[in-house]
């Protein structure tokens, strides 16, 4: 008696996509709700990202490492959402804003805010180095391996990306250095 063995169909594109939302759907959306600090916008992101897989014929190359990519697709996606609720803010009427007890009361979440614009004003990739150390709390050994780098360079970078978010941030407080 012979033995017939069968060779395993490829996956669909379908089966791969699937796979990678449910691996890694909760991933995209932490990264752009920590980014953008509201769940809709996470929310878009999260549709955003895969539905751009979604229109692709292919699978870009993900070089075995699909988190990656997805992250950076969740960053660039989050830092556009940033930037272009800036550009609405900046032309809403700021008398509303003039008021010392509102800025009391909002201190907190006006800082938040103007941490994330401030990032939305550094590169993607200072933005997304910074958004790995200290919101997701990767080592710089992590990230290196993570964006294919080594560690003294995102150590270096993590200095000057920190020293240019001061600076963005101070001078958006009104402060001098």
């Amino acid at each position: 008696m012979r033995a017939t063995v069968e060779s395993e169909a490829a996956p669909s594109l379908q089966e791969v996509f699937e796979n990678l939302f449910r691996e890694h759907s909760a991933f995209v959306y932490r990264t752009a709700y920590r980014m953008t600090g509201r769940p809709e916008d996470a929310e878009d992101v999260l549709q955003a990202v895969f539905a751009g897989l979604l229109k692709k014929t292919s699978l870009p190359e993900f070089r075995g490492e699909p988190k990656a990519y997805l992250y950076r697709a969740a960053v660039n996606l989050s830092l556009n959402l940033i930037r272009a609720r800036r550009r609405s803010t900046a032309s809403a009427d700021e008398g509303q804003l003039e008021g010392a007890s509102w800025r009391q009361a909002r201190s907190d979440e006006a800082l938040r805010d103007r941490v994330r614009e401030a990032l939305a004003e550094l590169s993607p990739k200072a933005a997304e180095t910074l958004i790995l150390r200290y919101v997701h709390g990767y080592s710089n050994a992590e990230i290196a391996r993570f964006l294919g780098t080594s560690r003294g360079t995102i150590a270096i970078g993590l200095f000057r990306s920190r020293a240019r978010l001061r600076r963005i941030i101070s001078k958006g407080l009104g402060e001098t250095q």
